[in-house]
């Protein structure tokens, strides 16, 4: 279903206005939460009764939680009604299933991103991404950003695994991929970086934007930096296959065998012992020699030195403390 068509389906549905229908659909599929200074904001309306209504409803309907602070002023809105998820088409939507205080304030962060983009249109399930990405570029599945979870035959794909949201212009020519920042090193993010380069060399034109919380601005210059490295800095195909090397015999060691040759290895060591490549260890131990192989491209280095790639910081405005205590409401 596209956008409009689930916002017309909901109102249908719940007997919504096509105003409050299409802010319940963005909650639904990007994030599952939200506060009444976002519909406000979507709406481009002051706060008053009808707002107050409006969510008032969705809890005494009993398809939305309230959890309000201990002051008694901040509220955090949990929309987890079945039928209003099967209106939409995504009744196992895992947004309805009940999170965590800080992960509820991760994924408010997400949706004021959102919502500060409205020109843009923008993909949040896995479905409507990969259906998008298999039409827009020339990528096989496998090619996707994707997680493999147990062992084949009973092996479970899990594409697009972040569940960020990805905003497209209207014409299609530009997408726009956003990066939430919650840790203050960018482990995440780098395995995050290696499972969308090949979407972003299939890609004209595309901006990588980092959501810094207030909190870890200081992190900030580390994740472009890691950027920097995964996305600018192509190795040298010498490079590659003696990375290549180094990664089976690091494998080798770490199963109790012993590597082919001392001397090398422990050069090979020095040599690649930085974040980048212990991050590049963990996802090829996990797609093979894939993600060695492309390090030697240099697509997306001319990508950013043309601005047709980029990689933006927003430091969030917002605070979002007064939410870090919350109780639950009936």
């Amino acid at each position: 279903m596209t956008h409009e068509e689930r916002v017309a389906a909901l109102a249908r549905h719940a007997k919504l206005t096509p105003r409050q229908a299409g802010f319940l659909v963005l909650v639904m599929v990007h994030s599952g939460v939200c506060v009444r200074r976002q519909y406000c904001a979507y709406a481009r309306i002051r706060h008053g009764q009808k707002v107050v209504d409006f969510f008032s409803s969705l809890v005494t309907r009993r398809v939305a939680t309230r959890y309000t602070a201990a002051d008694g002023r901040a509220r955090i809105f949990h929309v987890h009604g079945r039928a209003l998820y099967a209106a939409i088409d995504e009744p196992h939507n895992r947004n309805r299933k009940p999170i965590t205080l800080g992960r509820a304030i991760e994924r408010l962060m997400l949706l004021d991103a959102v919502l500060a983009r409205p020109n843009f249109r923008w993909l949040g399930t896995e479905r409507e991404k990969v259906a998008y990405f298999g039409r827009r570029t020339r990528l096989r599945a496998d090619e996707m950003p994707l997680l493999r979870f147990g062992a084949p035959p009973d092996q479970t794909v899990r594409y697009f695994p972040d569940k960020l949201p990805i905003g497209i212009t209207p014409d299609e020519r530009s997408h726009l991929f956003l990066y939430l920042v919650t840790r203050d090193v960018p482990v995440d993010f780098r395995a995050f970086l290696h499972r969308h380069a090949e979407l972003f060399r299939a890609l004209a034109q595309w901006e990588l934007r980092l959501l810094v919380p207030r909190h870890l601005d200081e992190s900030a210059p580390v994740f472009d930096t890691a950027a920097r490295e995964e996305l600018g800095m192509p190795l040298r195909l010498r490079d590659v296959e003696e990375l290549g090397w180094y990664f089976r015999q690091r494998l080798r060691v770490e199963r109790g065998a012993v590597e082919e040759d001392a001397a090398r290895y422990r050069r090979a060591a020095r040599q690649f012992n930085g974040y980048r490549f212990r991050a590049l260890y963990r996802q090829w131990k996990k797609g093979g020699d894939a993600f060695v192989h492309a390090t030697v491209s240099r697509v997306l280095n001319d990508a950013l030195s043309r601005r047709s790639g980029r990689v933006e910081t927003e430091i969030l405005s917002r605070k979002y403390q007064q939410l870090g205590s919350l109780v639950g409401s009936a």
